[in-house]
Parts: C-alpha cells; sequence; structure tokens
C-alpha cells in the first residue's frame, strides 16, 4: 500500500491524540515510554484525546500526567496522519512548549530524557519520527501521511511551511 492508495479526502481518524515537545535552547524534553503504545521507544509526551477535550489541553494533560511539569507558552507545530490496516487510524497533533512549571519526574508511563536537537535517538523512536520531527524542532511547522504495517513504515509524505 502507497499514499497514493489512501483517498486522503474521506480519510476519517479512529483515534486523535497528540504530541508535545518541550524545547529549551538547543535540548528537547522526551520520554522512554513504559507502557501503551510505543512503550519501549523514545518519543515526546502526549496521548488520546479525551471527550470535551481540544488538541492543546490534550497535550498539556498528557505532559503533566507523565513527567510531572506543566508546559507553558505551547503552540501547534503540526497534523499528522496515520493510516494501518490492522490498527485504528490515527491523526497526531504536535505541539511545542518553550518552557514549563514543576521538575520533570519519571512516573508510571514514562522516564524523562532530555537530549540535545543534534542528538535525538531516531533509532529508538517510531520510524516516522526522522521525517517530521527535525522540522519541528528548528521551529518549523509540519503536515505528514504514513502508512504503516504491522508498525512498519511502508510509504510516507511530509510537507514543512514556516511558523
Amino acid at each position: 500500500m502507497r499514499i497514493d492508495d489512501v483517498d486522503w479526502e474521506s480519510w476519517e481518524p479512529e483515534q486523535v491524540a497528540t504530541l508535545l515537545f518541550v524545547v529549551k535552547d538547543t535540548e528537547v524534553l522526551l520520554i522512554h515510554k513504559k507502557r501503551g503504545l510505543g512503550a519501549g521507544k523514545i518519543n515526546g509526551p502526549g496521548g488520546k484525546l479525551e471527550r470535551g477535550e481540544t488538541p492543546k489541553q490534550c497535550a498539556i494533560r498528557e505532559t503533566t500526567e507523565e513527567l510531572c511539569i506543566t508546559p507553558i507558552y505551547v503552540r501547534a507545530a503540526g497534523l499528522l496522519l496515520f493510516h494501518s490496516e490492522d490498527t485504528p487510524r490515527l491523526q497526531g497533533c504536535v505541539f511545542v512548549a518553550s518552557d514549563y512549571i514543576g521538575t520533570p519526574q519519571e512516573t508510571a508511563e514514562a522516564k524523562p530524557i532530555w537530549f540535545n536537537k543534534e542528538d535525538v535517538p531516531y533509532d529508538q523512536m517510531w520510524e516516522d519520527d526522522r521525517y517530521w520531527l527535525p522540522a519541528v524542532l528548528s521551529g518549523k511547522g509540519v503536515e505528514g501521511r504514513f502508512i504503516f504495517i504491522q508498525e512498519n513504515l511502508i510509504d510516507y509524505e511530509v510537507s514543512i511551511y514556516s511558523l
């Protein structure tokens, strides 16, 4: 299956989720995910949208739950669509925060890890991250479409734009 095989005009997500990246100077706060989708991988904190919640509210709530911090100066940075035949279709809303209140702490869900933006461990992350996250970390916005089968990236397209 390729990107062009999907009717993106009528495509609807089965789940909406968020990712939030705290970026301070030359560093980004990531997590080692301990349970749930992506357990064992490095990623940004985030999770599924709850009823009545905006994506931005979800991103802040999930970051607070996973790292015991409240991100501030949060802005939207992208929209990612994930199509799969063997898992729910997912819309991912990407956010960046330039600061936070509190001290990042390990929780049952995640262990916080700071990385230099130049040293992000893409080989320990979802395959798609290497194609869009560098743009987000450099202050750009992204839109992406990805095809996965059994957690393997099959095809993708990414557009990068100025914010």
